[in-house]
């Protein structure tokens, strides 16, 4: 069987991950800064809420301050991936350490989702009997929390292509608008003096969070499964590469997540008789680079005149 391999990519930087001003609208430094802005600002906030709560015998600042205590911790784990993910091949680990960030967004989601059970749990049973809530302190702490999370969130609002990215600033928005929902809570509480509004704003609280957590998860999970990424298809890879003058057929094609940001892909090429293989590899590599937007990728080229078919091509190509 005659074969020609080629292996290609787009830019050498853009093989790391977040570093080198390639990760999709956010360079290593902006997203350094951002996440020390945006963990500092958090753990303070943090801090003055957990105490506010206690002091006001609020469940809902307290249920909001965990579920801030865990973005802390998944801003932390984001940026500790987006470290490692900028750190070059090695010998040993010759992809870098780019899925990283795959198992920071993987670990962000089901902490969250853990931390919201155990509200959930509590919040029932303050349902029977709920306590006193000292609403004006509840208010006013909240409402510092819509500014904080706004402001948190709009320096992750360049970097949605990255699930880890995306993952910290949909977090931001749902602690400020669950803030808001703090707010009015503590009002209505104030006016009508109804106690149960407390341990029901936590649960609207969790429920929220968890359904915007369980997209994170699953596109995380699916990511570390290697699935295929979320908006990519593989018949109209396959249609763009068959499209190709030269080519003759498609098979064994397969991509996944090289990172959060990242798409790996591999695939065979069936070149007619006469084809010039050179001239399909690079047309090829084109169609993968600047269409697909794959940013490594392996393609192999198969002589359909050698007569010998490869063990990997499906039964109906033979």
């Amino acid at each position: 069987m005659a074969h020609d391999a080629g292996q290609h990519c787009d830019h050498h930087a853009a093989l790391h991950g977040l570093g080198h001003g390639h990760a999709h609208g956010l360079a290593a430094g902006h997203l350094d800064r951002a996440m020390a802005c945006g963990v500092g600002l958090n753990v303070a906030f943090v801090a003055v809420e957990v105490a506010a709560g206690v002091w006001a015998g609020s469940l809902a600042l307290l249920a909001d301050a965990g579920h801030n205590a865990g973005d802390v911790l998944g801003l932390l784990l984001a940026w500790g991936a987006a470290w490692l993910a900028r750190r070059p091949p090695s010998p040993r680990y010759t992809w870098g350490l780019r899925r990283a960030t795959i198992y920071a967004a993987l670990a962000n989601a089901v902490l969250l989702l853990t931390a919201c059970g155990a509200i959930l749990w509590e919040a029932l049973h303050r349902l029977r009997d709920a306590e006193p809530v000292a609403a004006p302190a509840v208010i006013a702490v909240a409402a510092v929390g819509v500014v904080i999370n706004t402001l948190t969130a709009l320096l992750f609002i360049r970097g949605q292509r990255d699930a880890n990215v995306r993952g910290a600033f949909l977090h931001m928005v749902a602690d400020a608008a669950v803030s808001a929902g703090v707010v009015v809570a503590g009002l209505v509480i104030w006016i009508t003096g109804l106690r149960w509004i407390d341990p029901l704003v936590s649960i609207v609280i969790s429920a929220v969070i968890m359904a915007g957590t369980w997209g994170l998860f699953r596109e995380s999970l699916d990511l570390a499964l290697d699935a295929v990424p979320r908006g990519f298809d593989p018949a109209a890879a396959t249609a763009a590469l068959a499209a190709i003058p030269g080519v003759s057929g498609v098979h064994d094609l397969h991509v996944w997540g090289a990172s959060t940001s990242e798409h790996a892909l591999t695939v065979h090429l069936v070149a007619s008789a006469g084809a010039d293989h050179a001239r399909v590899l690079a047309a090829a590599g084109a169609v993968v680079r600047d269409q697909l937007h794959v940013a490594h990728w392996t393609i192999q080229i198969e002589d359909e005149a050698a007569g010998t078919a490869c063990p990997q091509r499906p039964a109906d190509m033979l």
